[in-house]
């Protein structure tokens, strides 16, 4: 275990990963009713921790736009990124919607519009029911008894409490000396302890882990979505151990793909949501914090309370400490 990581036995207690068993769903240390893991972590005393430590004069944005024709997980036949108007000036004219003369619609230029989107497009963070075991999820709640016709009733992000925290980047792509990793490249244990060692840092209980592979070079090109390199389950367990709330990354799935495991497609996205109860952050925008060797910083983040959804829009920034 990298020392500079090590993690006391009292917090191992709070850390739900001490208690996954492989394949089958962790019972939470938090209570029977806890929906929200590893995020328990956050409360009065570290929210006020990082908040005192943080430079406001320079906001970074990690997050990317939505429109259409963005990439996306669309493997599985989920929609895409639409957005189409509902009501325009000249259309309001002709339809008048509102029911008003039409001098007034002259008046009143009215724009509206709708969107319809997989829950996972763009910058988004994944919830605890987007993945199980055997028709069970995080804590033991099962499709049987907490799954409705449209939603979950269990684990959705309108659970989650807004997120501040220290974050801290691993330029994984920086270590091996690319822009970017090559397809399908395995972030281990190997590389997160060489990202820490060159980059002077250390995880402690209750960061948030941000993962360059530098395939945001590629973004919005169709390559970005393909083979994508990211965390492996080694790379995952290692940072799940080491107390961390929520783990993301700048590519399409957080993990490796294709598969490195034959009856498991999503290998880390099982394990961390259903065995060690880490939230999941994908396609945020990393550049600039690596451009310019932010490597520690201020974290937050809020998700859209989308009820019982599997994952949500989230507009994360960071902002430098003092």
């Amino acid at each position: 275990m990298c020392m500079a990581c090590y993690v006391d036995e009292a917090m191992k207690s709070r850390i739900i990963a001490y208690n996954a068993e492989f394949h089958k769903v962790t019972k939470s240390p938090y209570g029977s009713d806890d929906e929200i893991g590893m995020l328990n972590l956050i409360d009065a005393e570290s929210r006020s921790a990082i908040m005192s430590r943080t430079d406001p004069s320079k906001v970074f944005d990690l997050s990317v736009d939505h429109f259409i024709g963005m990439p996306g997980w669309f493997g599985a036949g989920d929609q895409p990124y639409q957005i189409w108007m509902t009501h325009t000036p000249q259309g309001e004219i002709v339809a008048n919607a509102m029911g008003v003369t039409p001098e007034a619609n002259k008046l009143v230029g009215y724009s509206g519009d709708a969107i319809s989107m997989y829950t996972h497009c763009g910058t988004h963070i994944d919830t605890f029911n987007h993945f199980g075991y055997n028709g069970e999820i995080f804590n033991g709640f099962t499709a049987q008894d907490h799954l409705g016709s449209r939603a979950w009733q269990k684990c959705g992000p309108e659970k989650y409490p807004p997120i501040f925290a220290r974050g801290i980047l691993l330029d994984v792509a920086a270590l091996h000396g690319v822009d970017t990793l090559p397809p399908s490249h395995p972030i281990g244990k190997a590389d997160i302890e060489g990202c820490l060692k060159k980059q002077g840092l250390s995880i402690k209980p209750g960061d948030v882990v941000l993962l360059r592979t530098g395939q945001m070079l590629l973004w919005p090109d169709k390559a970005f979505a393909s083979n994508t390199p990211g965390l492996n389950r080694e790379g995952a367990e290692y940072l799940a151990k080491h107390g961390v709330i929520m783990i993301g990354a700048d590519n399409l799935t957080l993990e490796q793909t294709p598969s490195a495991h034959q009856e498991n497609f999503f290998p880390v996205h099982t394990y961390l949501l259903a065995e060690a109860g880490v939230p999941i952050l994908e396609m945020a925008q990393l550049e600039e914090l690596a451009a310019e060797k932010v490597y520690e910083f201020a974290f937050f983040g809020a998700c859209i309370k989308l009820r019982g959804a599997t994952g949500t829009p989230m507009r994360p920034v960071a902002m430098p400490l003092r």
